[in-house]
């Protein structure tokens, strides 16, 4: 580490320690403190929200901010924010750019790896569900993954499979081995009791994500009967432990409306949930089933209301796909994140499943440097509209397009299934969403303060 890169761990670590004395008083000084020293005005926008949310109790944001003081546990609160402001932020941040420069390619913030194949659920539509046992990363393996990430800049490592927590042990010896670093896992929480809680509370740098359709009869209608109560209970574990934890929402056809609803968020804030990440179902694999896709309607329905709720709802949230306009499209092939499955294959993206690169025969770097990612990086973003990101669900054909002249294959286990096959599933959902689409995005240059309503790229770049 820099001796530059020490005092932003120090400053940090030395906010944090003032913030927990008194995080509701403190947090203010803190925003006027940044503002003396941003000089340039770099923060300006950001400390000025901050500034405006401190100033309103009555604010959801406010009562989040705060929350986190009350439900969770000091030690993993202030692990966590360590890990991801200094390191995943400020210190992987600075290392992602500098290698970003010296090697042309993209490097990312975050790593998703399946630790297995494996998952004790068969959700409808699930391509892990057709998979079985039959492939796993050892932990040497998903240790040097870490490694080689770190060095990069990536301190971010998200697990998802399978159903991750199979391997509860290997997941606490990384957590364990790799203080410096954010854990955190897509599971459908069946498998979190008590004495898992206790090994979170041990480690402090690991934060679940729970997989749930809706309530009880959509979650148990595609998951499983029971399936439900059981997350509700390990919800209630982590709450009772003091844990931080968030919720993954697929949005579907079948389920959309519930998922939309103030009930729903109204529950999952009251169950403790903190953040919430909303995707939209993608017909993968063979065994897909296209009906599930949402509609046109529904995708717009959820843009407003996830807009509409972060002015008013208590949680954290982010949504894949209708986001691309604050982050610039598609953050896949390493641009943000990357995937790698449980048989080692590097993947651009959890939802594509195509690789020309696997973590037993080149090294992440070489990976990031391959046909398939530099196909990633040269043409992104796949779109001038940033609410269609996609190069499937969005843009079909250009997957394709990026598939087959890098050479890289299905990397599916058992039914093979072409870039091709994938994208023309998606032909008529694309088709439908384009105007909505495009209707949004101009509404959305027009809105923005300073955009001229004509370049297309305004609303990203203000």
């Amino acid at each position: 580490m820099t001796i530059k890169e020490n005092i932003g761990t120090i400053a940090v670590k030395t906010a944090l320690g003032y913030l927990d004395k008194d995080p509701e008083k403190n947090l203010p000084k803190l925003v006027e403190w940044f503002e003396k020293f941003d000089r340039k005005g770099t923060l300006a926008k950001q400390l000025g929200m901050v500034k405006g949310i401190m100033g309103d109790k009555e604010n959801n944001w406010y009562k989040l901010i705060m929350s986190l003081w009350t439900d969770i546990d000091p030690g993993v609160r202030n692990k966590l924010f360590e890990n991801f402001i200094i390191n995943g932020c400020l210190l992987g941040y600075q290392r992602q750019k500098e290698n970003k420069e010296k090697y042309n390619c993209n490097i990312p913030w975050a790593i998703l790896l399946d630790p297995t194949s494996a998952c004790n659920l068969k959700c409808t539509g699930c391509w892990a569900a057709e998979y079985g046992n039959h492939m796993n990363l050892s932990y040497e393996e998903m240790d040097d993954i870490v490694n080689q990430g770190v060095e990069l800049g990536t301190y971010v490592y998200l697990f998802t499979g399978g159903e991750p927590l199979v391997r509860k042990a290997d997941i606490i010896r990384l957590c364990e081995e790799h203080q410096d670093c954010v854990f955190s896992t897509f599971t459908n929480g069946t498998l979190i009791d008590e004495a898992f809680a206790k090994e979170m509370l041990r480690v402090k740098n690991f934060i679940p994500a729970i997989s749930i359709e809706g309530f009880e009869e959509a979650t148990d209608g595609r998951r499983g009967t029971g399936t439900y109560g059981k997350i509700v209970k390990a919800m209630n574990i982590l709450k009772e432990n003091k844990l931080p934890y968030g919720i993954s929402c697929c949005y579907t056809s079948a389920n959309a409306e519930v998922i939309g609803s103030d009930e729903y968020f109204d529950q999952m804030i009251e169950m403790g949930a903190k953040f919430a990440w909303f995707f939209t179902y993608m017909p993968v694999g063979k065994g897909a089933v296209p009906e599930l896709m949402a509609t046109a309607q529904q995708r717009e329905m959820m843009y407003h209301k996830i807009r509409e709720y972060r002015s008013t709802k208590s949680i954290f949230t982010v949504d894949f796909w209708n986001d691309g306009e604050y982050v610039g499209g598609c953050i896949a092939g390493g641009r943000s994140y990357l995937h790698i499955n449980a048989n080692g294959d590097i993947e651009p993206c959890a939802f594509m499943h195509y690789s020309d690169s696997n973590i037993r025969e080149k090294t992440l770097l070489e990976a990031y440097r391959s046909p398939l990612f530099m196909g990633y990086h040269d043409n992104q973003p796949w779109n001038d509209n940033m609410l269609r990101p996609c190069p499937v669900l969005d843009n079909p054909g250009r997957l394709t397009e990026v598939v087959e002249k890098s050479g890289a294959k299905s990397t599916d286990y058992q039914n093979l299934e072409s870039a091709k096959e994938f994208s023309d599933k998606c032909e008529t959902t694309a088709k439908n969403w384009e105007p909505v689409a495009e209707r949004l995005w101009n509404e959305t240059l027009v809105r923005k303060a300073g955009g001229c309503g004509s370049c297309r790229k305004c609303a990203v770049n203000e």
